[in-house]
């Protein structure tokens, strides 16, 4: 599965998953930050990554009807890095890309 960092996933995560040799790219480094949500969720649709976020907002573009790669929403309880770090490799090996097309994993 490779994976779209939002602006509040913390950097440390994407290091600790890059360690698991898992494929993470951020909104910085996709040169989108700022950016409207539907521009950023049409760029994970577009790279085939799933959106991982804090941000609400995405949960009421997807409820729209938007397509997209899939979103992983990320509760208070999954706020600590290990705790994320631990949940995001178990999502990554337990569901495929594919598997994640139009929907929403709540962490």
């Amino acid at each position: 599965m490779r994976f779209f960092f939002d602006e509040h996933v913390p950097k440390a995560v994407s290091n600790a998953l890059r360690q698991r040799n898992v494929d993470v790219v951020s909104v910085q480094e996709a040169g989108l930050s700022g950016r409207p949500d539907v521009q950023q969720l049409s760029f994970a649709r577009n790279e085939h990554r799933v959106l991982v976020t804090f941000d609400a907002d995405f949960l009421r573009i997807a409820a729209s009807g938007v397509e997209h790669a899939g979103i992983v929403y990320c509760t208070r309880k999954s706020r600590d890095v290990r705790e994320l770090v631990k949940r995001l490799v178990l999502l990554n090996e337990v569901l495929s890309q594919e598997e994640m097309m139009n929907i929403v994993e709540f962490l």
